[in-house]
């Protein structure tokens, strides 16, 4: 996703007068130009950055739903249109079987050796943000059994 995209959307989102899609895409923006800013990089800001930033929210916001009370419904409705909001910018991730067909392609050596810190230093490096790391993890774990 590029920034200027999520920009426009925000705009569209304001002349809309969608409360959530707007509130959700301001916080992305901020969260996006505060790791930027972090990162040196001001001005032409890389997907890549931009796409790790949104898979960290959607990750954050998926600890807040899953965090809240049930009795709190009026909390975890709005937590939840927020969490669909951003995912519908998270970038697509690997499925399992893409994810096994790398690992075997890329990796085949270190699985014979059963070599998991190794598989998944390798995976982390090349996957990150392309896959769930969870699923790398338990994906390796299988491998090397």
């Amino acid at each position: 996703m590029q920034f200027e995209m999520l920009q426009k959307e925000m705009i569209a989102a304001m002349k809309a007068k969608d409360k959530i899609k707007k509130d959700a895409v301001s916080s992305l923006i901020a969260a996006i130009k505060r790791v930027a800013i972090d990162e040196g990089v001001r001005d032409n800001i890389p997907e890549e950055l931009v796409d790790r930033v949104i898979l960290k929210e959607v990750k954050s916001l998926k600890e807040q739903v899953d965090t809240c009370p049930q009795e709190r419904q009026d909390l975890l409705e709005e937590y939840t249109q927020k969490l669909q909001a951003v995912e519908a910018y998270a970038p697509k991730l690997m499925s399992e079987e893409e994810i096994i067909a790398f690992l075997k392609a890329n990796c085949q050596e270190l699985i014979d050796q059963k070599n998991k810190g190794m598989i998944m230093r390798t995976a982390m490096g090349q996957l990150k943000g392309k896959a769930d790391g969870k699923l790398i993890n338990q994906i390796v774990a299988d491998l090397c059994k």
